[in-house]
This record gives structure tokens, C-alpha cells and sequence, in this order.
């Protein structure tokens, strides 16, 4: 059978302090929407060490999918993965409510409209008390950033002018007009953020 597993270092290296935080945040058993699953190691590593989770892995990639779907052969609590554009109306064959969205490396490659769309999905998705969970790096304010970062941010722009680090502050702009406000924010190792976003609770 042919392995059309890809792999990336970072996601391999990355996988064990976000797993780390997961386990922290999340209740024993829920339904997690994956955005931008990319090679699908973190669809596997995080879902064979939550078991109480059904996990919807999704890219925008078809490419990526065979990929996602050989990490994940085998695991009982994985639906196959879908392909999935965060700039459509409507997530076709996405659960109408989710416990838990997770993006990773996806809001600085991507337009900015990919985040806003991110927002507006989570905020339409989510249950009550769900959580959007995303990490990467990101610019803030009154806070130096990483020489790496800001070679990472140059290197973006020239592959593509629209992408690029966001600024914090302007991601938790978006998320607000979609109901969200940043809960926590976890830093975690090479200068990468967990940022954990819930629904706004009424005054």
C-alpha cells in the first residue's frame, strides 16, 4: 500500500507542547473541527492522545488530504478528512456545532481574509462553552519581537505579499466581531503562541 504521508519537522518538534496545553484545556470527550490540517501529524499525535474526541481533520489542499488520511488510518475516533475553504459561506459537511476548533500555522499563510473568515466560522460553529484554539507566531504590542519571527515575516511577504505575521491585536479584532475574545495566551518554545479564544460572556 502506498504511504502518502508527508511530513514536516516543525509540526513533529511542535506536537508535544501543544499536546501539553490540549490536555490542559479541554474536557475528556468532545468534537474537534481541525483547520488547515496540513500533513495530518497533529490530526494523529492529538487524537490517538485524546480518545474522548471525535476529530474532523480538513485543508483547503486535496493535495493534502491522502496524507492527513494515512496518519490517521487506523484511528477509530477520526472521520476522514474533507476539503474545506474557510472563505465559503458555508462549511459544507462540518458539524453544525463543535466543542473545539484548532488552526495551526494557518492566519500567516494565508490572506487576511482567511482569518476573518476563521472568525466568522468558529463564531457560527462553535458550542457555547467551545473554544477556538490557534498557534503560530504573531506581532503584539509593547512586546519585542523575534529576530527569527521578523526574518520568517520578511521571507512571507516575498513569497507572497499578502501573507505575513498579523498583529494580535488585530486578530482579536476580528474575533470580536464574530462573539470572541482571547482567553488565554500560552507562550510556547521558537516564539510561537497558543492563543485560546471562547465566546464572549454577557455583561
Amino acid at each position: 500500500m502506498h504511504d502518502a504521508r508527508r511530513h514536516s519537522p516543525a509540526a513533529e518538534r511542535n506536537a508535544p507542547h501543544i499536546l501539553a496545553e490540549l490536555q490542559r484545556l479541554l474536557p475528556a470527550s468532545g468534537q474537534m473541527l481541525e483547520i488547515a490540517s496540513g500533513t495530518g501529524q497533529h490530526a494523529a499525535t492529538f487524537s490517538a492522545a485524546l480518545p474522548g474526541w471525535q476529530w474532523q481533520p480538513t485543508d483547503f489542499e486535496t493535495e493534502a488530504l491522502p496524507s492527513i488520511a494515512s496518519w490517521c488510518a487506523g484511528l477509530p475516533n477520526v472521520s476522514a478528512p474533507r476539503r474545506l475553504d474557510v472563505l465559503a459561506p458555508e462549511w459544507a459537511g462540518i458539524p453544525a456545532r463543535v466543542d473545539a476548533v484548532y488552526c495551526a500555522n494557518m492566519i500567516h499563510i494565508s490572506h487576511w481574509a482567511c482569518t476573518e473568515a476563521l472568525m466568522r466560522g468558529a463564531g457560527r460553529h462553535l458550542s457555547q462553552q467551545g473554544l477556538l484554539i490557534t498557534y503560530g507566531p504573531y506581532l503584539e504590542d509593547h512586546v519585542d519581537t523575534a529576530p527569527s519571527n521578523l526574518a520568517f515575516d520578511a521571507d512571507l511577504k516575498q513569497r507572497n505579499p499578502a501573507w505575513g505575521l498579523r498583529r494580535l491585536s488585530d486578530v482579536a479584532k476580528a474575533a470580536s466581531g464574530h462573539g470572541l475574545v482571547l482567553r488565554e495566551r500560552v507562550a510556547l518554545p521558537a516564539n510561537n503562541l497558543l492563543l485560546v479564544w471562547a465566546r464572549a460572556q454577557p455583561a
